[in-house]
């Protein structure tokens, strides 16, 4: 680009040089807005340039960090990693291991592409150094993308999982995800043979991983080889975040019949699986799978929106970002996967919520008034605290006022009256999103003193993002089954929703949710209008208020850049990775037909101390938990063949427990 604006300045230079010096008023002034066009484009280049050098700077330094903090010898504090340790006290591995990972972390590789694409093939497009994606952005997102009708590769594309155990062992460089777990399982003997990574293409529905890679045919041969060549082992499977649905949707799809399953059979997974150590789990979704799919934006990309509003909220130098963004990550039906499940009864509606007297400033986070009150201030403050609780209930409000307000004050989205104001919107041009099919007379009723629940906000995107919806909702469902020997379940659109499936009969398999609490975790979100919704460039008309924070004591901490918090692993909130281990699932159920034994193993987050920690021994965040030290040994000793019971049980730290009780669900 440099090269490129300094020969144009040597042709624009020389032409003057050469040309004559008569010359009258009008050839003046076209001279001089000529030499302002070329000051603009000049600067424009600069501006590019600056900002590719930054994202390079903070890449590279990044990367250095991670490296002194986690490679360099003398530099990283030494630590006896769990392997080694529990290697000495003579545990050995035993049961054979399957690895899950979850949506983003694994790599994928290139396969078949577009000219744009030469001398990529069988280069990592996601996952690894990213180098691609800022020499050639736009043909990367092009290849990142799926056919928007199908679902599956867009013609002349073909990307997919990388194989193996480094799939997912680090997803850029320095920065591990499986990686540690690995090491410490080869520490107390396991390798290749007993060791497999089930990687797929997160992109994909689950059941399409089937359909396009038979991914799940791979992953049921794979088990069943492990099985056999280790001795009648039943294996232990550890999947995490997304993995976890991934793997519920396997287990059903293994005992049904083909060709919709795989035809394993009712007691496949007693035979073959000894425990599901499921890490992270988004059993009941995130809720930041609505923010996603409504503004391709969550906590982060809002602070940032705040910091540097032109980087993201107009047309920055003719890359509309998050116009890219939405539009490739509209045609992954995964993302859907992810959206909220259960409804109000498991989220809250307008007025309640399980997490609703939830206190972000309390060290212990208990949910409870203080003891040391009369009767009357108790009263007064009981009713104080009723009023101003926040209303996570809500998961998407417009104006903080619609987030507090009585539900009785609120307008209702009717998408059946609505949805003949869809007009598209065609004079808008640049990046396509399902926007431009949208009115500004719709977009203003979206907004309008609106907020929305887990059940209506999927009504919300089935108006916004009608195509996507339709697509995706073909093959997951988000709902409570009131009866579950319907044999509409039998289809694979209910399998990863443990809500509206039954586990398998298995009743000596074990079942663990292994998360982290203690970070505040993405709830509820407080949305406005974009400020350039009225004006062609920009073709997402909503964003996250990031100028709003809490303004009383109950909101202090938990509101803060549009944005509500509870407690969880930074990622999943607790109620979605805990609640199904402490109740749907406990004991014998409708959803626990043979009454597999169910843990809860919470860890504590614990923040590094120091830089030469690395990412910490006792995080719990979503991710980083997975060098964990208390993680790390419970799956090894699971793997060598400890039971739930010799683990210790339950470890309980948050309240999820109570949070479970609040919740009314026939079992």
């Amino acid at each position: 680009m440099g090269s490129i604006l300094r020969f144009r300045k040597l042709c624009y230079v020389e032409a003057v040089k050469c040309s004559s010096g008569k010359r009258n008023g009008d050839e003046k002034k076209r001279e001089n807005v000529e030499k302002v066009g070329k000051k603009q484009q000049r600067k424009e280049g600069r501006c590019i340039d600056s900002c590719c050098r930054v994202i390079g700077y903070l890449c590279t330094t990044w990367w250095l960090l991670l490296f002194l903090g986690n490679f360099l010898p003398g530099l990283k504090a030494p630590a006896d990693s769990p392997g080694a340790r529990l290697k000495r006290e003579g545990l050995t591995g035993f049961h054979p291991v399957v690895l899950v990972p979850g949506i983003v972390t694994g790599g994928l590789e290139l396969w078949e592409g577009r000219p744009c694409a030469q001398g990529l093939f069988r280069k990592r497009l996601w996952g690894g150094s990213f180098v691609e994606m800022f020499k050639r952005p736009l043909c990367w997102l092009e290849h990142l993308s799926l056919d928007n009708e199908t679902g599956l590769d867009p013609p002349g594309i073909r990307v997919r999982a990388v194989p193996g155990l480094v799939a997912a062992d680090y997803f850029a460089p320095g920065y591990f995800v499986w990686a540690v777990l690995i090491e410490n399982l080869a520490r107390i003997g396991y390798e290749q043979k007993n060791m497999y990574m089930a990687a797929y293409d997160w992109r994909l529905s689950f059941q399409n991983t089937e359909v396009r890679d038979q991914a799940l045919s791979r992953l049921k041969s794979k088990i069943e080889l492990m099985y056999a060549t280790n001795g009648n082992k039943k294996v232990v499977v550890v999947p995490h975040s997304m993995g976890v649905l991934y793997f519920l949707h396997f287990l059903k799809w293994v005992e049904s019949p083909p060709p919709m399953g795989g035809g394993g059979g009712p007691s496949w997974c007693a035979k073959h699986i000894k425990a599901i150590m499921n890490v992270g789990p988004a059993f009941l979704g995130v809720p930041r799978s609505f923010s996603s799919i409504l503004s391709a934006e969550g906590k982060d990309i809002s602070f940032i929106r705040s910091m540097a509003p032109g980087l993201f909220d107009e047309t920055f130098r003719r890359f509309q970002t998050m116009e890219h963004v939405m539009r490739v990550s509209r045609t992954w039906d995964s993302v859907v996967s992810l959206i909220p499940k259960g409804g109000e009864t498991l989220w809250g509606n307008l007025d309640w919520s399980p997490e609703e007297e939830y206190n972000c400033s309390s060290v212990t986070k208990k949910y409870q008034l203080t003891s040391i009150l009369s009767n009357s201030n108790k009263t007064d403050l009981r009713s104080s605290q009723i009023k101003a609780a926040t209303k996570y209930g809500r998961i998407i409000s417009f104006g903080k006022a619609s987030s507090e307000l009585p539900s009785s004050q609120l307008s209702i989205f009717d998408v059946q009256e609505d949805v003949h104001q869809s007009v598209p919107n065609n004079r808008c041009g640049g990046v396509w999103t399902e926007y431009n099919q949208m009115s500004k007379a719709s977009v203003q009723k979206v907004a309008e003193n609106k907020a929305y629940t887990a059940k209506t906000a999927i009504d919300l995107l089935r108006f916004v993002a009608p195509n996507m919806m339709k697509r995706a909702e073909s093959h997951f469902s988000h709902g409570i089954a009131d009866d579950l020997d319907d044999p509409k379940y039998k289809h694979y659109k209910y399998w990863s929703n443990p809500l509206e499936t039954k586990l398998p009969i298995a009743p000596d398999m074990e079942i663990y949710c292994l998360y982290g609490v203690g970070i505040p975790t993405e709830r509820s979100y407080l949305y406005k209008l974009s400020p350039s919704s009225d004006r062609c460039n920009t073709n997402i008309p909503f964003q996250i208020d990031s100028s709003v924070a809490g303004s009383d004591h109950n909101d202090k901490g938990c509101l803060r850049g549009g944005v509500h918090f509870v407690d969880g692993d930074g990622s999943v909130p607790l109620l979605s990775a805990g609640f199904v281990c402490a109740k749907p699932w406990q004991g014998t159920t409708r959803f626990n037909p043979s009454g597999i034994p169910t843990y809860i193993r919470e860890y504590q987050h614990k923040p590094p101390s120091s830089l030469l920690e690395g990412r910490g021994t006792q995080s719990g965040a979503h991710v980083d938990i997975m060098g964990n030290v208390a993680f790390i040994e419970d799956v090894l000793r699971v793997a060598a063949g400890s039971s739930g019971a010799q683990l210790g049980g339950n470890r309980v730290h948050s309240d999820i427990m109570k949070m479970s009780e609040r919740i009314n669900i026939r079992l």
